[in-house]
């Protein structure tokens, strides 16, 4: 992983605290919510206070996230918004706290500029004993204070103002006045300058987990549906159907077209489909050369072409599928067939914009792995843990190509791949398609036709 690090393509974006106040302050976060201490003198942290170094010091991972189930936050600063979260259990809680931070920057400001904030996304499961509590989680609810209680004692300190303002010889009230300087010694002028952190909620209803060997989740669609990466009959008995595994391509393909979550990337509006089909199969060839232990050279394209002359009738079907769509789109070769029982079928398509555009891609991640550029986009906890199983070989080519191809423009990138971010409009729900046979989807490609 040090050639990651070292790239930039992993704990990117950490925020490094090294001042001794900022320390003293994490620290007391750290035994307020779970009562231990870092003997640190210097670390990172992510969007939610979490420190791999800490982790690592302290044996683990999940230090403030107890269970995997409710995770807990520290704030320094308001600047780790644009940090990543590491360790991620779901796949909601970074955008639950970065949309917090945002919606109270200001208060928070004021707030990290005495002490340390901490808090916790709270939901009514405690613990994921089993599958079917997953299913529990349906609203987050955040919830957070200084260390030292600053919005509960401002809290404390308006009430008492309200009370002296109303009763009619509060001015002789010599404990309530006495309570009230106390308060505001610690506080200041709530009066001019309120001290609020209201309590948020947010609806969970569609959401992948890293729990059970990961689990997708959808409830807000037209077709309700859970899908796991491990066989289904792992999960046993859970309150919500159909139950999907990703073997199960001809389901999971005809439950994407059902709630019209996904499109062909050959239609997909302002895209060189083209050139990111050609860059899949780049990367399905190094897959397939580094399998069979073929020099690939500095993996240039005339490098792989070589590769693909050698493997011939051996080449991948995944790579022949793609090649026979590149064909029609480049040279009006004939229309390619390819059903969802086809190898590349999944590699050709992507998340419509809708609310959920990330969660679907990154369903489409698991379901076409070769995509290595896509996966370290969209499911870094997928592709960390592939990264660790690959070849050096294979490691150098794969950090090489994001460090030259994404890292120098990651918004672009993104944009060229899954389009401009959802807009209101195209955040409503689609309509519900009606129920067909499990039998191979066939895709606007699988059709006989001219070219759309």
């Amino acid at each position: 992983m040090k050639r990651l690090i070292a790239k930039g393509l992993m704990f990117g974006n950490l925020i490094e605290i090294t001042s001794p106040a900022l320390i003293d302050r994490y620290k007391r976060a750290m035994k307020h919510l779970c009562g231990r201490e870092t003997a640190l003198t210097d670390f990172h942290i992510d969007i939610s206070g979490y420190s791999p170094e800490i982790g690592a010091e302290l044996g683990d991972d999940l230090y403030l996230n107890p269970n995997g189930a409710n995770r807990q936050f520290i704030l320094l600063t308001t600047a780790q918004k644009h940090a990543p979260l590491l360790n991620a259990k779901f796949s909601t809680s970074r955008g639950i706290i970065r949309q917090f931070i945002d919606t109270n920057e200001a208060q928070l400001f004021a707030l990290t500029a005495r002490d340390a904030v901490a808090g916790e996304l709270q939901n009514s499961v405690f613990e994921i004993s089993t599958p079917a509590k997953l299913l529990e989680i349906r609203r987050i609810m955040v919830e957070a204070d200084t260390i030292g209680g600053h919005v509960a004692d401002a809290g404390k300190l308006a009430k008492l103002i309200d009370r002296f303002r109303a009763e009619p010889d509060g001015w002789r009230d010599d404990l309530l006045i006495a309570d009230m300087i106390t308060l505001a010694r610690k506080t200041g002028d709530v009066t001019r300058v309120p001290i609020q952190l209201p309590q948020m909620s947010f609806e969970q209803p569609n959401f992948w987990t890293s729990h059970f060997g990961g689990v997708y989740v959808f409830r807000d669609v037209p077709v309700p549906a859970v899908i796991s990466a491990l066989p289904r009959e792992s999960l046993g008995a859970v309150p919500l159907a159909p139950v999907f595994d990703l073997s199960l391509r001809n389901q999971i393909a005809d439950w994407l077209e059902r709630n019209q979550l996904a499109e062909p990337i050959v239609q997909a509006r302002g895209m060189d489909a083209a050139a990111v089909i050609r860059q899949k199969m780049d990367f399905i060839l190094v897959e397939a050369a580094d399998a069979m232990n073929l020099d690939i050279g500095d993996a240039r394209r005339t490098e792989l072409r070589k590769i693909a002359h050698t493997l011939g009738s051996s080449l991948p079907l995944e790579f022949q599928g793609l090649a026979a769509l590149l064909r029609w789109i480049e040279a009006g070769g004939t229309w390619p067939r390819i059903t969802s029982e086809h190898p590349a079928y999944f590699y050709t398509l992507r998340a419509r914009a809708h609310k959920d555009r990330d969660l679907v891609n990154m369903l489409l991640s698991d379901l076409a792995p070769m995509d290595v550029r896509q996966m370290f986009i969209v499911h870094k906890e997928l592709f960390y843990a592939s990264y660790a199983r690959w070849s050096d070989r294979k490691r150098q080519y794969v950090a090489d190509f994001l460090e030259r191809e994404y890292v120098v423009d990651k918004q672009g990138a993104r944009a060229a791949l899954f389009g401009a971010e959802p807009g209101m409009d195209d955040r409503q729900r689609p309509e519900l398609k009606p129920a067909r046979n499990l039998g191979p989807i066939a895709g606007p490609w699988g059709k006989s036709g001219g070219r759309r």
